[in-house]
């Protein structure tokens, strides 16, 4: 049996515009990478969150041939600015897990926190999702044919740096 989503985690983020119910949890709909929230029940009149992103891997986005030691060396980059997510937020959140693992042509992004104010809370995963977009743009490697939805990604960072063209670097 699942643990349910806890009331009033429920109600604060059914409220938020950035996300949509999908079952038991709930998918932010404002980032072009797949982000899922899921909650239950914490200690302490808190509600322990778990906020999961899907990113595809450098190589799963090119046109291009990425070699061993750039697709290394990419994925360690990302995982180490991804440490940083909780300094974006406008809370003193401390991460219970954070885990970056890729399978296949896939990156999970895993970050686990608890906290009191359901509506916080909504605020922080949200900001956990667009952190680790923000991140994965910032990663793109000059050089590359990229395929959507990076290649939609850069386009926009370009247009709205007032950039011409490029990657965001």
């Amino acid at each position: 049996m699942t643990e349910e989503f806890p009331e009033s985690a429920r109600q604060a983020f059914e409220y938020h515009d950035a996300f949509r119910r999908d079952g038991n949890a709930f998918t932010v709909e404002t980032t072009a990478f797949e982000g899922r929230v899921s909650a239950v029940e914490g200690p302490e009149y808190r509600t322990a969150y778990t906020v999961s992103v899907r990113v595809p891997t450098l190589a799963a986005v090119t046109a291009d041939e990425v070699g061993e030691a750039v697709a290394e060396g990419w994925f360690d980059t990302l995982q180490r600015r991804l440490e940083d997510a909780p300094q974006t937020t406008r809370a003193d959140v401390e991460l219970e897990t954070f885990d970056v693992e890729q399978d296949g042509e896939d990156v999970y992004v895993t970050f686990g926190f608890e906290w009191g104010s359901a509506d916080q809370a909504a605020a922080i995963a949200k900001a956990f999702v667009e952190y680790v977009e923000g991140t994965y743009v910032e990663g793109v490697i000059p050089g590359y044919d990229y395929e959507s939805p990076v290649s939609d990604l850069i386009d926009t960072a370009s247009q709205e740096g007032g950039g011409g063209g490029g990657t965001p670097l």
